[in-house]
């Protein structure tokens, strides 16, 4: 992509500049924050390490006028995540801002995708659908590709085998009521039930959910630690940025957005795998999933669309 605009210069948004940065995924940089000297300091920090990178140019500011014409504008900004606070917690918070900052982003840069990372990610995304009336792919969210990663890690560890081999999703809400789909994951196509190494055996239905509920507390403790999840965020994005710069295949990411009416699964964003590439988010792939992982991901549904119901 030519133009990449991140709104937000705190610790997030500065690490997927940082980040988008190392793999040369953008030819001009662009950080947009309330806070001016925040921002500015940012950029001249990146500025001095343009040798060791790809070309490219970096602005900053607190004027909306600095994500003209962007390619893709990765929405970061938002009040941080308190400890013991659930990412529904935000929604209120958070959803005024996004109300704030929606009209100027879409006035200086009307043909950019729009990449909410904000949370409560789901609850925002679907905010974001709402106030642009995109539901072409064009306005999604960050999702549940970072806890796929976290839950691919675990596996990886369990089984002594490196993540890249590793395929399941963790699905629906980026947040407490997310699951996985476990009756499709699996280990370089063998299926994760039967695969066992000699330290232990396949793992049981009591072990699957340790795994989730490890999944759904990491961010928590990651927070109590240093304040603010940011660096693993950051590589998911830029995953997903790299996947928006490919127009000739697609990704499969688990990325948030509004779901087919032909799913029956409900009318809100929330995260299953989709196609993603220079289009946006794309078609949904075909879902194999058991009775009780469809019921699963309908919870997850009810509890966004519970959030929502609150701060429409």
């Amino acid at each position: 992509m030519n133009h990449l605009a991140i709104i937000g210069a705190g610790n997030v948004g500065t690490a997927i500049a940082f980040t988008a940065l190392n793999r040369g995924l953008a030819r001009h940089l662009s950080l947009y924050d309330v806070d001016r000297p925040r921002a500015i300091g940012e950029m001249l920090d990146l500025r001095d390490g343009l040798q060791f990178v790809r070309p490219a140019t970096i602005e900053a500011g607190d004027q909306i006028s600095v994500c003209a014409d962007a390619d893709v504008v990765v929405v970061t900004a938002g009040a941080k995540q308190r400890p013991g606070e659930s990412r529904l917690d935000l929604a209120v918070r958070n959803a005024g801002l996004l109300r704030s900052l929606l009209p100027d982003i879409t006035h200086v840069a009307p043909e950019a995708m729009l990449l909410i990372v904000t949370n409560p990610v789901d609850v925002l995304t679907q905010l974001a659908v709402d106030m642009t009336g995109r539901v072409d792919g064009t306005v999604f969210g960050s999702g549940t590709v970072l806890d796929s990663s976290r839950l691919r890690h675990l596996i990886a560890l369990r089984f002594g085998i490196a993540e890249r081999h590793i395929h399941a999703h963790v699905v629906g809400e980026h947040g407490d009521s997310e699951t996985v789909l476990w009756s499709s994951a699996n280990i370089g196509g063998a299926p994760l039930a039967a695969a066992w190494t000699t330290g232990g055996g396949p793992i049981d239905e009591g072990e699957q959910t340790r795994l989730l509920q490890q999944v759904r507390n990491a961010a928590y403790e990651i927070i109590a630690g240093k304040g603010a999840t940011s660096w693993a965020i950051a590589l998911a994005t830029a995953q997903i940025l790299d996947a928006l710069d490919q127009t000739t295949q697609s990704s499969v990411l688990p990325v948030t957005g509004p779901l087919a009416p032909d799913l029956g699964l409900g009318d809100v964003c929330v995260s299953l795998p989709r196609l993603v590439d220079a289009k946006g988010a794309g078609a949904i792939l075909p879902l194999i999933a058991t009775d009780e992982e469809l019921a699963a991901i309908r919870a997850s549904v009810a509890a966004v669309r519970a959030t929502l119901a609150q701060v429409r």
